[in-house]
């Protein structure tokens, strides 16, 4: 008996501390959790759920209801569920959405009233891990449950257009044009590295998380600013940078005004779960940076978060984000004026606008000074989802409607922090920027380069009355400093081409061969994106035949092909053709000219009857002209019946028919001008 109490005493003994060890953990979590210290919470939640998940049912078990505990127990604390969704959260928080997506599909099927956002972040994961199709037919069953607000139905909406946006970008056919690659290990080390900001062509500021060795006991993994020299397009000799830091507060992504003599920075603490941010400035006095001063509340508002600050390139504003309560919703861009000193005017700040900014979070500007584009990263358009890059052109107080910059430059994860040494025509072309497409937890610092396609120009030159394709035309291309850029000859399609760097305005000039020759001007393409471009149609005018002399003074001209009806003086229609081309075409080209008429038949009928009818045809041509709009004075009509043969119409007493064909005729003779 005594045995068997010792064996029921030492079971309850052990089942008290391993319920203790349980309560531990899921207290430990549920506190760092409050503090948003998410991956010392995502530890214990981890450890909580794997004891949890062997020891008790899953979806029943709450620790501060077991009786052992009940004098000790004075916190309530998380259940299964939560912790699970919790776990997620973390998970999320951590960009580790490889561990948060299959939480998050297990507290999908926990009660929706209780957990309703859990298929909304798992759609979401989902797309994040690249699962698109499993992506889309989980948030389109959120929408349609309609739980979780309209808030959330209204992203899940557009996440379900960003997976058709993102479908599109893996197939583009321009992406042979890119290089991303990963910066060095010395410079993505343990933790975030982000933010890249040019000092000047050799040094490189950026923000980093790695261990400092010498900071205090908790805050070893605090973001920094470090320095970087920048050598053949990388990054390489990092330290930290000499612009002091408390010891309670995270610093980092900065900007440096032109003349290098002023450093605005962010610092922000994490309390009670909440990150606040603000905006401090540190000037160079000595060779030396200032302790950090914070701004005006002009920029940091009570209650509001300001942070990554950017100067304009002419050193006049600052752009920088705020979530303050007068903007549009989430953080937004505003820009503040500078003086020549560098310094805030206070009192000057303004939204960029709803041009720029969402309801959703606009973040991380740039302005790239040679393209006059502004680069920043927003979760609240239609993209790869989660941040990505967007460009507008313009200037403080007029910007374009934004673009997004698109894959590979773009993931289905996070990416912010832009910065390039691209030219004017290409702001992809040297690119550094930060991502946490490749890490399981936080951003990394990556470079892309996107190769400039040549552009290809083809053009055609046609007949301008057939339209047909001309072949073996000259042509010369000139650009619009009228240097010649091309000389080419058309093929057998009338075509032309040449390739160039840069779109301009195209001048064509072509010859050819029995062809006036000709020009034609096409205007320059402004979008950079595209490759090809068609000049305009050049077409060429057929040179006419050289002009023949007038016919001389009494020159007889027999008309072919002209016909009357039998024994009349009817013009039939198919002579029409014939007069219109032989008399009509040269009097209208010859206006002072004055012809004869004459009708001429052959030996066959009397004389006077062949003289009747003879000289009612030449009337009959006559008043044909007339009809045509030839003058009557400019006609005489003449008879002459049989009496002016030019064949004979009998040889050797027999009859001719072939003479007596070429004697029944019409001519004209010119008799002056």
């Amino acid at each position: 008996m005594k045995k068997l109490l010792l064996i029921f005493v030492s079971a309850f003994i052990a089942l008290n501390s391993s319920a203790q060890i349980v309560y531990d953990y899921i207290k430990a979590a549920d506190a760092y959790y409050e503090k948003a210290d998410y991956y010392s919470a995502a530890e214990y939640y981890e450890k909580y759920v794997n004891s949890a998940n062997k020891k008790v049912k899953a979806d029943a078990y709450n620790p501060y209801t077991v009786n052992a505990l009940s004098k000790k127990q004075k916190v309530a604390v998380s259940n299964y569920q939560q912790a699970v969704y919790k776990l997620a959260e973390c998970y999320r928080h951590l960009n580790y959405h490889v561990k948060a997506e299959p939480l998050y599909a297990q507290a999908s099927n926990f009660d929706k009233a209780v957990f309703p956002l859990a298929p909304y972040w798992h759609g979401k994961t989902l797309r994040a891990l690249a699962k698109y199709s499993a992506a889309d037919t989980v948030l389109t069953k959120f929408v349609a449950n309609g739980n979780g607000g309209n808030e959330y139905i209204e992203d899940a909406g557009r996440e379900l257009k960003n997976l058709k946006f993102i479908q599109e970008q893996l197939v583009k056919p321009d992406l042979h044009l890119y290089t991303v690659k990963k910066s060095a290990s010395g410079i993505n080390t343990i933790g975030a590295n982000y933010a890249p900001v040019k000092v000047n062509a050799n040094t490189y500021l950026f923000t980093s998380t790695r261990n400092d060795s010498g900071a205090a006991k908790n805050s070893a993994h605090y973001n920094r600013i470090y320095t970087a020299s920048f050598t053949d397009g990388v990054l390489h000799e990092v330290k930290k940078a000499d612009i002091p830091q408390s010891n309670n507060s995270h610093q980092g992504v900065v900007a440096i005004t032109p003349n290098g003599n002023i450093v605005y920075l962010t610092r922000w603490i994490i309390s009670g779960g909440k990150k606040a941010a603000a905006l401090y400035s540190s000037k160079k006095e000595n060779e030396k940076w200032s302790e950090p001063a914070l701004l005006d509340n002009s920029i940091n508002q009570p209650g509001a978060n300001a942070q990554q600050p950017c100067v304009m390139p002419d050193g006049k504003n600052l752009i920088y984000a705020s979530d303050r309560k007068d903007g549009l919703g989430g953080f937004d861009l505003w820009s503040v004026k500078l003086n020549e000193e560098g310094n805030i005017v206070a009192g000057t700040e303004t939204n960029l606008g709803a041009t720029v900014n969402t309801a959703n979070d606009e973040q991380a500007p740039y302005y790239h000074a040679a393209s006059q584009t502004l680069v920043f990263s927003s979760n609240g358009y239609v993209g790869m989802g989660g941040y990505d890059f967007y460009a507008s052109k313009g200037e403080i107080g007029n910007w374009s409607t934004p673009s997004n910059l698109g894959y590979p430059l773009n993931s289905v994860k996070d990416d912010l922090y832009f910065t390039t040494n691209g030219n004017a025509k290409n702001i992809l072309g040297d690119v550094m920027f930060s991502s946490d497409r490749e890490s399981e937890c936080c951003l990394e610092m990556f470079t892309l380069n996107k190769v400039r396609p040549i552009k290809q120009i083809a053009g055609i030159v046609i007949d301008c009355e057939t339209k047909q394709p001309i072949k073996g035309a000259s042509v010369q291309v000139t650009n619009s400093t009228t240097k010649l850029i091309s000389t080419n000859t058309t093929g057998e399609d009338g075509t032309y081409g040449f390739s160039t760097e840069d779109f301009d305005t195209f001048t064509s000039s072509a010859s050819a061969t029995g062809y006036h020759p000709n020009t034609v001007t096409t205007a320059a393409i402004a979008d950079d994106l595209i490759i090809e471009q068609k000049l305009d149609v050049l077409c060429l005018q057929k040179i006419p035949p050289p002009d023949t002399p007038p016919p001389p003074v009494d020159t007889v001209i027999v008309m072919d092909n002209i016909y009357f009806a039998f024994n009349k003086a009817t013009i039939l229609e198919e002579s029409h053709a014939a007069i219109d081309n032989q008399i009509v075409t040269l009097m209208n080209k010859y206006p002072t000219m004055v012809i004869e008429i004459s009708g001429h038949t052959d030996s066959k009928g009397k004389d006077d009857y062949n003289m009747k009818l003879s000289q009612a045809r030449a009337n009959a041509v006559k008043n044909y002209l007339i009809a045509k709009g030839i003058a009557a004075e400019r006609m005489t009509a003449v008879g002459y019946g049989e009496t002016k043969p030019i064949a004979p119409n009998q040889i050797d007493g027999k009859d001719n028919p072939e003479g007596r064909k070429k004697n029944r005729r019409t001519e004209f003779k010119v008799l002056h001008y």
